[in-house]
């Protein structure tokens, strides 16, 4: 166990393999494990702050694409579960409101705890796929982007290694 634990730190070593070690981490976090990316971007761009934008970019994309494959695990959910009981089951008012708002509420997939569920639950009730993707991706750009540039230019002297 040791060894292999060992091993994934090497692979996921920011300096050696860098943006590669972004687009996994950002991947995973926007998935219902629970899983920061930030500090990983974070990292990579205060150790190499010439890879700011491709970072910002890879960070987005990975995310992004967490987030529709969390949108594809709640349509799969969903498709089981019509399956198995036949019927669909009651809305409730948060239900209501992402119909409601539609894949405009993937632009808060961005937010702690509520975010990545959400692209699920967007899945569940079957919000377009490609409109919701979108929104993921502005609103992952934007989160990416004010963090890290709050980390490094806000608060400089707060986050140092």
């Amino acid at each position: 166990m040791d060894a292999w634990l060992e091993s994934m730190l090497t692979l996921l070593a920011l300096p050696k393999f860098g943006l590669g070690t972004v687009f996994v981490i950002a991947f995973v976090s926007a998935t219902l494990l629970p899983l920061g990316s930030e500090p990983a971007v974070f990292g990579l761009v205060k150790l190499s702050p010439e890879l700011f934008w491709p970072a910002m970019l890879v960070a987005t994309a990975g995310n992004t694409l967490g987030g529709a494959f969390t949108w594809w695990n709640g349509y799969g959910v969903e498709r089981a579960y019509e399956h198995l009981k036949h019927t669909k089951p009651p809305d409730a008012r948060a239900l209501r409101w992402l119909q409601r708002l539609g894949a405009k509420a993937c632009l808060l997939a961005w937010l702690p705890i509520v975010g990545d569920p959400l692209c699920a639950v967007a899945g569940w009730l079957r919000l377009p796929f490609w409109p919701c993707v979108l929104y993921m991706a502005i609103g992952k750009f934007l989160r990416y982007l004010a963090m890290t540039a709050a980390m490094l230019w806000i608060w400089p002297g707060q986050f140092t290694f």
